[in-house]
């Protein structure tokens, strides 16, 4: 009655847009009847989880058990969202630090009756432990112990056996009924379940959420096996010791365990090596070469290799190894042409042969190669803004103020640098006006209306460039009263209307990309708020070279002026 998003909210525990999607449009049928029945499910295993605690002394080490298994359920019924809002690091290193104590207390309150089966249960929650400091280490960018592809699923493995090895440990120590035995058997059934329906809601049932709302729901078996071995915790009962074929039994069953999750982590020698995929998390961070050690460079170029970025096709296909990769990279440093690079990314089974494979990225497994003929690329991030700064600075060395015994109020004499593939102009506008956006965007489209290539919208003017240029010179002065005209010696002369509304007047500087000023521009609306007028002195010297003069001084009129057409 009260709409999907609430039906949402009601069964999942969580807001609607928490989970991404829209609720706007309406469910279809199938996630519907997936929430209605998964309410009832979860209704009936969270009276289970709810019941009281059973009485009955406990001893230190078992009350701080009881303590924080109750942490564990509330954390994964309650505590999940608040904890969601942070960084993803910050619910890692908490998920780390609860269970480890967990796990530590399991082997010392648990009465497993077997040295041997103690010491399976410490390593199977080693690797346990080790998988949730792998992903630590994943949230905060710092090297993983392999790649995701080899060391995640068998440390996932080893989560299961170490549920398995616990159960075993309950059921050694009598203490615990049938029924939350069951459910720690059950919850290791739902864990065994959890890929392979993540692969078929992803690549079979996308867009449909009755699948990850009905997993949802089985998954609080995992919950209810928690919150039963804490509430149970205080009974006393004791089991009788095994007949002897049965402990040989449970020994065979035991080293099983044990065995079988690294067993799963030896790969035949041919299988591909993969330290990195397409959607690697530490693929984002693209430093250049000279911020490099040598150590690190192989890494840099397979996240290159396998990048997906921006939504292309990966230069290399995932299913191609490490050594392969490499091998492939430094034969396409030898190539003489395209045709060459295509030949061997078409043998490699790339994707996107035709596109070759551009030097910024073959320089990580070449660089005596390709720094022979793009030193720049050898650059550390530091060499680079320092060589771009001198570039700058002798661009800017190289404009003159055009009218150098006219001192303005406020004055600046800088290169401009446009967009390499043709750019409208540059921008004198209220960088303080709530409403520039709009207005930059009007004086961009009245730019061309005319033929002094100056658009005029209220606190933006856009002034264009007469001829074929990447950059120009430009001088910008304010004067409290109307300068000369002086229009001798320039091409045109034009004076148009601005208003500032923030008291400020100003030509975007060139910050992070490569548009704008090469020198930090002064604020030209000297005399605060209010209405101002325009002069543009444009000229083209012999050599190709344009030149503007930008002249702001206050003034009412709205007309436009041609003093030079």
């Amino acid at each position: 009655m009260l709409g999907d998003a609430w039906l949402w909210a009601a069964v999942e525990w969580s807001p609607p847009a928490y989970a991404g999607f829209d609720a706007r449009g309406g469910f279809d049928t199938p996630t519907v009847v997936a929430l209605l029945v998964a309410a009832l499910v979860k209704a009936a295993l969270l009276w289970l989880i709810l019941r009281a605690p059973a009485p009955g002394p406990l001893d230190r080490r078992a009350r701080a058990l009881r303590r924080l298994l109750y942490l564990a359920v509330v954390d994964a019924l309650v505590l999940w969202y608040p904890i969601a809002l942070l960084p993803d690091a910050v619910d890692a290193a908490f998920q780390l630090a609860l269970w480890t104590a967990i796990d530590v207390l399991y082997l010392l309150v648990l009465r497993w009756r077997s040295r041997m089966l103690r010491a399976a249960a410490g390593a199977m929650f080693a690797v346990e432990l080790v998988g949730m400091a792998n992903e630590l280490l994943d949230e905060l960018d710092l090297p993983e112990l392999g790649s995701g592809g080899i060391v995640a699923p068998g440390l996932m493995l080893g989560g299961a056996a170490a549920t398995i090895i616990t159960v075993v440990g309950q059921w050694r120590d009598g203490r615990w009924s049938r029924g939350t035995l069951t459910a720690g058997w059950l919850s290791v059934g739902v864990y065994a379940l959890v890929i392979p329906l993540n692969v078929l809601f992803e690549e079979i049932f996308s867009g449909n959420l009755a699948m990850p709302v009905m997993t949802d729901a089985v998954g609080l078996v995992s919950i209810v096996w928690i919150a039963a071995t804490a509430r149970e915790l205080p009974t006393g009962d004791r089991l009788a010791d095994l007949p002897p074929a049965r402990r040989r039994a449970t020994r065979v069953a035991v080293a099983a365990v044990a065995v079988l999750p690294i067993i799963a982590l030896i790969h035949p020698e041919q299988t591909p090596h993969l330290t990195y995929t397409g959607w690697s998390m530490g693929c984002y961070n693209r430093p250049g070469f000279g911020d490099l050690k040598p150590a690190e460079r192989d890494t840099a170029f397979l996240c290159r290799a396998r990048s997906t970025e921006g939504g292309v096709p990966p230069m290399f296909p995932d299913s191609l190894s490490d050594q392969g990769i490499l091998a492939y990279g430094r034969a396409l440093c030898r190539t003489k042409d395209r045709a060459e690079q295509e030949a061997i990314l078409t043998r490699a089974g790339s994707a996107r042969p035709a596109w070759g494979a551009d030097p910024w990225d073959l320089v990580y497994v070449c660089p005596e190669v390709v720094g022979a003929t793009h030193p720049e690329l050898l650059r550390s991030t530091t060499e680079r803004e320092a060589a771009n700064a001198a570039y700058i600075a002798e661009e800017n060395a190289k404009c003159r103020d055009p009218w150098p015994r006219t001192k303005g109020a406020v004055q600046a004499t800088a290169r401009y640098f446009l967009f390499a593939d043709g750019d409208h102009g540059y921008l004198v506008h209220d960088p303080g006006d709530e409403a520039v956006g709009e207005a930059a965007e009007q004086a961009m489209d009245r730019v061309y209306d005319d033929s002094t290539l100056i658009g005029v919208a209220g606190s933006a003017v856009l002034v264009g460039h007469v001829a074929d240029v990447i950059d120009l010179c430009l001088t910008v002065k304010a004067f409290r009263t109307a300068p000369p005209q002086r229009t001798a010696g320039w091409d045109q002369v034009n004076e148009v209307p601005v208003v500032s509304r923030s008291g400020r007047l100003t030509v975007p500087e060139m910050g992070e990309g490569e548009v704008g000023a090469g020198a930090p521009m002064p604020n030209l609306a000297i005399a605060g708020k209010g209405r101002y007028r325009l002069r543009v002195y444009v000229r083209v010297d012999d050599a190709g070279e344009e030149q503007h003069l930008v002249v702001v001084f206050p003034g009412a009129s709205r007309k436009r002026l041609e003093l030079k057409p």
